[in-house]
């Protein structure tokens, strides 16, 4: 609708233009042949040396001299004396005076529309009236098929823009229409299908990589939770298991049970549980984007309260000498990550564990080294994979989920940083960069 709208403004507006130019540009060009013909006649009268026989060109229809009698004396070849267009009479000497007439032919029948010149002129022998006719056939012609044109013409025009608009308009939306149809039949049952990819390398093409991209996110989103819920209630089975077990082997030997003995292993299994779903909730609130309450913190003094609280553990731990390293965060959530990998490098350390704190650019680095086994190359990023534990971690910790390291790289992302495991001999280095706070 809309090109057809614009093709019409743009029809009607030249042909308005064309109607009210073209018209009055074909009179023109026929009345300055006619009075240069009339003006040439003029003046053979004014010289007396007007000829009986005047050189009419092929254009013009008739050229006469009427003396003030109404006698002609002089006229186009082949029609002496008619049409009479005496009747014409100009107003000023030497002044054309210019009006269109249907004038008839004896010779030549028929009806013809001329512009008809009239000019008085002196002579030798007294004032005549030089007269001459051009007619106005070709340019009527000429006319009528411009107006066939235009109003004939603008209809089948406009018919032809809106079928070629529509034709073009419906090639491009197709592929819209495939992918609004594709995208209509993809439930959460099956993510796999994607929508078609046009090859005209435009917009919408951009827009169908840009669907299918979205998808390949929700597909592995959707993997990611079904995963997450299946370990999560594998990681929740074994310890209500164990639980259930001792209460109910409780219940049915109440005399041969040790009570204090059951009521710490309860304990420990709910303070598992607790943990467990302590680091779900964390970790979902992280997944939903829950910005927590940012202040500045200072990592150096992070590292050396989590330092000071592992003194006279089975591994020394140590916090190398740092200077104070801002960043804006969330306190708790950093300790967590701190308390995670200290945790985690206590577990598998031989003798020491080292912590720092540095300055890099922009950046506040925190390292986490241990002198134990190390990790494998190839295990180095499914170590941050949810409820995965390697063989090693296993054997050190029954206990464990596996969502520790995740955790933490969970909470360093959510402040704009990143973690990594990086080469170091022997054992493991964990490296967190987080941006440095300004002031």
């Amino acid at each position: 609708m809309i090109a057809v709208l614009v093709a019409a403004v743009v029809v009607a507006a030249t042909s308005s233009i064309a109607l009210a130019t073209v018209p009055d540009s074909l009179r023109g060009t026929v009345r300055s042949s006619l009075e240069s013909a009339v003006g040439q006649v003029a003046e053979e009268a004014r010289a007396g040396q007007l000829p009986t026989d005047l050189r009419t060109p092929s254009h013009l229809q008739l050229l006469q001299v009427v003396s003030p009698r109404g006698e002609v004396l002089a006229s186009t070849p082949g029609r002496p004396g008619e049409p009479h267009i005496t009747a014409i009479q100009p107003e000023r000497p030497g002044v054309p005076h210019v009006t269109e007439h249907v004038l008839h032919y004896a010779r030549d029948p028929g009806h013809h529309h001329c512009m008809v010149m009239a000019m008085r002129v002196p002579t030798p022998e007294g004032p005549v009236t030089v007269y001459g006719a051009a007619s106005l056939d070709k340019v009527n012609s000429a006319l009528a098929t411009l107006y066939a044109l235009f109003f004939l013409g603008m209809p089948l025009t406009l018919a032809g823009v809106a079928g070629v608009a529509w034709t073009i308009v419906g090639s491009a939306l197709r592929p819209v229409e495939r992918i609004r149809s594709e995208l209509a039949e993809i439930t959460g049952k099956d993510l796999s299908r994607r929508v078609p990819v046009p090859g005209t390398g435009d917009e919408i093409t951009h827009l169908a990589l840009t669907t299918n991209a979205t998808l390949d996110r929700l597909e592995r989103s959707a993997e990611t939770q079904r995963r997450f819920v299946a370990d999560a209630s594998h990681e929740l089975r074994s310890p209500i298991s164990g639980l259930r077990t001792q209460l109910e082997f409780a219940a049915a030997y109440p005399d041969e049970t040790d009570w204090p003995v059951t009521g710490a292993r309860a304990l420990e299994s709910v303070e598992r549980l607790t943990g467990i779903v302590d680091e779900l909730l964390l970790l979902a609130r992280l997944d939903a984007g829950v910005v927590a309450e940012r202040v500045v913190v200072d990592m150096c003094h992070l590292v050396r309260e989590q330092v000071r609280r592992r003194a006279g553990g089975r591994v020394v731990v140590v916090a190398a000498p740092c200077r104070p390293a801002p960043v804006l965060g969330s306190a708790e959530q950093l300790d967590r990550l701190l308390t995670n990998l200290l945790d985690n490098a206590t577990r598998h350390a031989t003798a020491r564990v080292e912590a720092a704190v540095r300055e890099d650019g922009g950046d506040v680095v925190v390292t986490v080294t241990d002198d134990g086994a190390g990790i494998a190359p190839e295990d180095r990023e499914r170590i941050f994979e949810r409820f995965t534990r390697l063989e090693a971690a296993r054997v050190l910790d029954k206990g464990g989920t596996g969502l520790g390291l995740p955790l933490s790289r969970e909470i360093a992302v959510a402040h704009g940083g990143g973690l990594v495991l990086t080469d170091h001999r022997p054992g493991a280095c964990f490296l967190v960069r987080l941006p440095l706070c300004p002031d």
